[in-house]
């Protein structure tokens, strides 16, 4: 039996991890598998792991400061600064020190590396006979120095797997000139639900980090344009993150309290039983990798309305037929599909059961037979 083993920087709440866990569970059926961890961030992950498949924590008493680091500089005192940033300083170097040493005293016959810090160490200290796979969630929207830094990390590696096929278009041509093959292979859910939402109450949500790029206080000038004319919708909003300090003052200023709930950090069965309580999903990324939250929304039947400016969704939704996409992030665009749809209960129901039907394809079923594949098939081994 294949030993695979996954790098990840964390097992807390965010896309990449819940997406390594997927893929654990996934592969454990056929291979023996382990995620090596730098952080411990809490007791237990965040998202359910099989019983197969193995945790090693490399760094379980140390966590990355950036909380304690922005509160030592907004303090201006310089000896909580200083020791701050000596911390943090210590955190990277044993987060280095642990994964290299991970990686060159691993026997795995596969290792995949799911960040491009990673991807560099794997380069370097990765044995010889290990198939080396990148795994990269981000999109560069047009960042091209981060597009370059990934392409630079992972041309010494035998494969790089993108999540859409528009990114594996663009960094295949990147490396051409390596040895690194690139390949797209879709972000997988569990399954799909076997209840799905009936799409008649008065609830919208939105799933997600809550950070700039998740443009969250773009959705809730949304809602609070909506909200003036359909006052007994409500917005549930599952995440935490940076901005949420900001997101609550703008909810406070604009009297959303009462109509929208912040509900932070939440597991699989919470945020199952939101979807299956809306009617109507909202992504307003300014840019998105993948979109897992809109397949795991579409699973439910819910349809979803995102602005294109999130790569990813336009990767998942076909316009006007398992969900909308609008333009230009033209908030009166936004504003009248919403509105269309809380209008006709009959096409809710129409697009979310065409978007349940359209995501079969990224349940985990499907998508590990491409893992398996590519592992399988690797010439390495020969």
């Amino acid at each position: 039996m294949k030993k695979i083993s996954i790098l990840s920087l964390h097992l807390g709440y965010g896309g990449i991890e819940k997406c390594v866990v997927t893929l654990a569970n996934s592969l454990c059926s056929r291979y023996e598998v382990e995620i090596a961890v730098c952080y411990k961030l809490y007791d237990k992950p965040a998202f359910d792991i099989d019983d197969r498949v193995k945790i090693k924590y490399l760094n379980k008493d140390l966590k990355p400061n950036h909380d304690a680091l922005r509160r030592a500089f907004k303090s201006k005192n310089p000896f909580k600064m200083i020791k701050e940033v000596f911390f943090g300083l210590k955190v990277l170097y044993y987060r280095k020190k642990t994964m290299v040493k991970y990686i060159m005293n691993s026997e795995s016959d596969v290792i995949i590396s799911t960040r491009d810090i990673f991807n560099y160490w794997l380069s370097g200290y990765g044995k010889s006979n290990t198939l080396k796979i990148g795994w990269e969630h981000n999109h560069f929207h047009e960042n091209y120095k981060y597009a370059n830094n990934v392409s630079k990390s992972a041309k010494r590696l035998d494969y790089l797997v993108l999540v859409s096929s528009e990114l594996q278009k663009f960094y295949a041509k990147e490396l051409a000139n390596t040895n690194c093959m690139c390949i797209y292979i879709p972000n997988s859910i569990e399954s799909l639900p076997s209840k799905k939402a009936a799409l008649e109450n008065t609830k919208l949500i939105s799933v997600g980090r809550l950070s700039k790029e998740k443009g969250y206080i773009d959705l809730l000038k949304v809602f609070k344009r909506l909200n003036k004319d359909y006052p007994k919708w409500t917005l549930d909003i599952v995440g935490d993150g940076v901005e949420r300090e900001n997101i609550e003052n703008y909810i406070e200023k604009n009297n959303l309290k009462d109509k929208v709930t912040l509900h932070g950090f939440q597991g699989k069965e919470y945020i199952d039983k939101l979807l299956n309580q809306s009617s109507i999903y909202l992504m307003t990324s300014y840019t998105e990798s993948f979109g897992i939250v809109l397949i795991e929304a579409m699973s439910h039947g819910v349809p979803c309305i995102a602005y294109d400016s999130a790569e990813g969704a336009r990767e998942i939704i076909s316009s006007g037929e398992n969900g909308y996409l609008i333009k230009h992030r033209n908030l009166e665009a936004m504003v009248k599909k919403i509105e269309d749809l809380i209008q006709d209960e009959k096409e809710r129901i129409k697009i979310g059961s065409q978007a349940r039907d359209s995501v079969k394809k990224f349940t985990s079923d499907v998508v590990k037979e491409e893992w398996f594949t590519l592992i399988e098939e690797s010439d390495i081994y020969d």
